[in-house]
């Protein structure tokens, strides 16, 4: 899959140091592999959820969140925030008043 942008998730590891090398690692694994739909994603990234329109990665054992728009048919994921666990919890809220 290409990955865009891994810029951002470089912007967050800047400021969080202990998340470099679990995103690395989500990088190297997510980029080396070509998934065909969600059920296909979940079979590599098992903690993975979807949230329409967003794919949800866990990275650093729980502690980080990388919310994507995962584009199967053209083999690309664009990330669109990198959040830390509470972050995360507080970007569920404003997106579920959204929702509603």
């Amino acid at each position: 899959m290409h990955i865009i942008s891994l810029k951002a998730v470089g912007s967050f590891w800047a400021i969080h140091t202990d998340a470099e090398q679990p995103m690395r690692k989500w990088h190297g694994i997510a980029e080396k592999t070509d998934f065909g739909s969600f059920i296909h994603l979940r079979e590599t990234f098992s903690s993975a959820d979807y949230v329409r329109p967003y794919t949800i990665f866990n990275a650093g054992g729980n502690n980080y969140r990388i919310i994507t728009v995962v584009r199967y048919r053209h083999h690309k994921i664009f990330i669109r925030w990198v959040l830390t666990h509470r972050e995360y919890d507080e970007w569920c809220g404003i997106y579920r008043k959204r929702k509603a």
